[in-house]
């Protein structure tokens, strides 16, 4: 986590469904509160100070309602809140996570999320087929006068099956596997103990799978030919897409997978709280969707166009700095460690709306640094709600 980081010098968060938009501009950024001034012009909104300008490239379905902006802003501890009005027009699409692009009798192609390179080569599946929900053993023990009768039997693909969990792919193997993955067994992240959910007995130990070309654990080996992916490690491509060489900022692309599962299993299923998981059910997150429709932008230090790398014909005046606003969900989260806020941890593991997302132990702790990293650049003002943290992530 880096300790460095601090608030931005300027955070804007439009909502697109309220057509409602706040500017906070930090105290100490601001030499005359009377001199700041919001304006719009082609696709943008334009923040002026006394000696800068920052500028927010917009959707073009969003826009600034002229004349809209707050009279007499109101300066708080952490900076100058201004509000303002949106004109919002048809919502573009969401982004789909490659889950929800998985299509049978398609080629496609595994790739290891962290070197680039390529695990599994030209698959095509006869049936790509939904799992159960997350909490499914637990509402069959619910609902059920009799006992399950699918009590510790997994549900396992077939040849040239693929079946898609809430956060992982399972597939079956392949002569291609030998040569691109590894399994090792890990029991370090296990214990003996009872599941969370379930109180069901955990296994001692766990085979994992990884690259062969940078040992990062992709998953793990379910049985000796199933292999579970987890949509966090690997890169899920069309074969006729072409090469993926130069694997993607780690930190953008698990923002961007989480945001994704999140928006869809929210929009499918009514889930608006989960618990992220390690594999052997012990709960290190406990995440809150509130909104879905932000548009955030942010600016830290000022910087010159000097030392930005762009054409000369794109280069602005040094006084200007700019951004593109990019869509968002906004999270409340709770790390279950260190004992912190037992009572709320064990009210959320105790209730099955709470939907188990099920990741790797390293990933866990990638998300959690993820949005605790997050919550440091954002106004005081806005990084707490009660007992929970707040933070963003980003499509």
């Amino acid at each position: 986590m880096d300790a460095s980081k601090k608030q931005d010098d300027v955070f804007i968060e439009l909502r697109e469904r309220l057509q409602t938009g706040l500017l906070i501009i930090r105290t100490d950024v601001l030499k005359d509160t009377s001199e700041v001034n919001v304006s719009s012009g082609d696709s943008a909104l334009k923040i002026h100070l006394s000696d800068w300008i920052y500028e927010v490239k917009l959707p073009p379905d969003v826009r600034l309602v002229e004349g809209s902006c707050q009279k007499n802003p109101e300066l708080n501890v952490d900076g100058l809140h201004v509000r303002v009005r949106l004109k919002v027009g048809q919502r573009s699409d969401a982004q789909e996570s490659a889950i929800q692009h998985l299509r049978a009798q398609r080629s496609y192609c595994f790739l290891c999320q962290s070197c680039g390179s390529m695990v599994l080569k030209d698959r095509v599946f006869r049936r790509v087929l939904p799992l159960p929900n997350g909490n499914w053993n637990t509402l069959v023990d619910d609902w059920c006068c009799h006992p399950d009768p699918f009590a510790n039997r997994k549900l396992l693909p077939q040849q040239q099956d693929c079946l898609l969990g809430d956060t992982y792919y399972l597939l079956t193997r392949d002569s291609s596997c030998d040569q691109t993955l590894t399994k090792e067994v890990d029991s370090s992240s296990m214990s003996a103990g009872s599941n969370l959910q379930s109180g069901k007995q955990v296994p001692a130990h766990r085979n994992v799978v990884c690259c062969k070309n940078c040992c990062a654990v992709l998953g793990e080996a379910v049985t000796t030919e199933v292999l579970k992916f987890y949509i966090t490690e690997v890169v899920v491509r069309q074969s006729e897409d072409g090469g993926y060489t130069m694997p993607q900022n780690r930190q953008q692309f698990l923002e961007s997978v989480l945001h994704s599962r999140l928006v869809e299993l929210s929009s499918a299923q009514s889930i608006f709280r989960f618990s992220i998981q390690t594999p052997d059910g012990k709960s290190l997150i406990m995440l809150w969707l509130l909104n879905m429709d932000s548009l955030i932008a942010s600016f830290s230090e000022k910087v010159s166009s000097s030392d930005i790398l762009v054409s000369a014909s794109d280069r602005q005046p040094n006084n200007h700095q700019s951004r593109k606003a990019v869509r968002a969900i906004k999270v409340l989260y709770l790390p279950c460690t260190h004992g912190q806020q037992d009572e709320t941890v064990d009210a959320w593991e105790k209730d099955i709306s709470v939907h188990p997302l099920i990741l790797p132990r390293n990933t866990c702790e990638e998300v959690l640094q993820l949005l605790s990293s997050f919550t440091k650049t954002l106004p005081s003002s806005m990084c707490s709600m009660n007992c929970y943290q707040v933070a963003y992530l980003r499509r």
